[in-house]
């Protein structure tokens, strides 16, 4: 009776995870779908298909130019949150200061806070520090808000981290700071890659921020946001359509870049160490 039970019960998983994976799905697929409908949003299925609404977005110079101030930000923010991010994570991983534990649940109060606190928090330092709200602020803002997400993540990676080939490193001649970036960077870089790819991806959709310091110049979300007010168009459908399917891509690039193995670059790093100069 008690081994038959799980048998039992499969049939009845799967319908539940079709369901589930249905219900997250099935509004992308038809999303995806009314992107190429010519009679536009309504009735389906669609009838007649063209891509005559993405000719429409690729001749839309303000759609374009806000991915590309989205795309500035979010790059930006990567480079800000992961160059902040590793030295937090390092300081919790290699050091012993007062008020560490507080520190370290501190790191992650970004990621509690809900955005509208921590996007009129930032527009209230930016007032006080007299700054003009730019894209730059917009940079500064994900930048921030984001450092948690890298430090968490990097110091995952440094806490799986081989210390012995650090000690090896520095006992082959190496300083510290050639460890660091020979041994440590390299061994932290699917780390990295994972803190840069998942940062770009919430910095491209963070709305509540943005919303706040936000200049004369609209980022994709925000841009998205104020043509939805006027109405739902294919052209939005269609861009939407373009995100999802760059998004697929760099999941895929993440997988493929996960597969090749890091202990081998590790002892080539190594042996490069102990090679007489």
């Amino acid at each position: 009776m008690t081994t038959n039970s799980p048998t039992r019960r499969a049939p009845v998983l799967a319908v539940y995870a079709v369901l589930v994976f249905a219900f997250i799905y099935l509004p992308i697929v038809v999303l995806i779908l009314y992107s190429f409908n010519r009679d536009g949003v309504g009735g389906f299925p669609p009838r007649h298909l063209t891509l005559s609404w993405y000719t429409q977005l690729f001749a839309d110079s303000s759609m374009w130019d806000s991915v590309l101030n989205s795309l500035i930000v979010a790059a930006g923010s990567v480079v800000l949150s992961l160059m902040l991010g590793l030295l937090a994570a390092l300081a919790l991983d290699r050091a012993d200061f007062p008020g560490k534990g507080l520190f370290r649940r501190l790191v992650l109060l970004p990621l509690i806070l809900p955005g509208i606190i921590t996007g009129l928090s930032l527009l209230m330092f930016a007032v006080f520090a007299g700054w003009h709200l730019s894209l730059l602020t917009v940079l500064l803002g994900h930048g921030t808000a984001l450092i948690s997400v890298a430090t968490t993540e990097l110091f995952a990676g440094l806490q799986k981290l081989d210390r012995a080939q650090e000690e090896a490193s520095l006992d082959l001649g190496a300083t510290p700071w050639q460890t660091f970036w020979r041994i440590t960077v390299p061994n932290l870089k699917l780390s990295l890659i994972a803190a840069g790819l998942l940062i770009f991806t919430l910095s491209m959709d963070e709305i509540a921020v943005t919303f706040f310091l936000i200049g004369r110049d609209n980022t994709l979300p925000l841009e998205i946001w104020a043509r939805l007010r006027r109405g739902i168009t294919p052209e939005i459908n269609a861009i939407s359509t373009l995100i999802f399917a760059v998004s697929v891509a760099l999941i895929v690039i993440w997988y493929h870049l996960r597969s090749p193995s890091l202990g081998a670059r590790s002892q080539e790093l190594l042996g490069r160490l102990g090679e007489p100069s």
